[in-house]
């Protein structure tokens, strides 16, 4: 079994526990099959549920592999300090409130949806890091620390996605 696979299976198996788990709590129709991260992240209200449960740690770290940002990124994303972060990484079975739990998910679409773009996630990154005159003459990763500024992002990918540059 090859690295991606094996990483895909354990991604698979994380998600559809989660689902489990949110069914079980809001009373919510589950299915036995694996739902995959595209499904996922396509669900809103799998993700509404999700939130207000919380995503756990070891769901964040999953993200967060799939991700290009550094602990310090993330932890100025969540508005926490990196020794937070650190710490809540050495808790058992540790649970993100909401409000953090809202933003992890937005960069986990971000990332998805950037990823595809640039078909590498080197080139996502690059492109996270570059002035663009789209976005006011701001980096994309500047923008991505609130919700307005995370939709301005998702617009540009998706104009970059269709070929409509400005």
């Amino acid at each position: 079994m090859n690295i991606q696979k094996k990483y895909d299976n354990n991604f698979n198996k994380e998600i559809t526990s989660l689902v489990k788990e949110v069914a079980a709590v809001y009373k919510i129709k589950s299915t036995n099959k694996s739902i995959s991260y595209n499904d996922f992240l396509n669900n809103k209200m799998l993700i509404v549920h999700s939130i207000r449960k919380g995503i756990s740690f070891s769901f964040f770290k999953i993200i967060k592999s799939n991700a290009p940002f550094t602990d310090i990124e993330w932890a100025d994303f969540l508005n926490i300090s990196t020794k937070s972060l650190q710490r809540y990484k050495n808790e058992k079975k540790f649970v993100f409130k909401p409000i953090h739990s809202e933003k992890i998910i937005e960069l986990a679409e971000v990332t998805n949806f950037g990823n595809q773009v640039f078909d590498t996630t080197k080139d996502f990154y690059s492109w996270l890091n570059t002035s663009s005159i789209a976005l006011g003459a701001m980096m994309p990763i500047e923008l991505l620390k609130n919700s307005y500024g995370k939709e301005m992002v998702m617009e540009e990918l998706n104009r970059i996605d269709q070929g409509v540059f400005v």
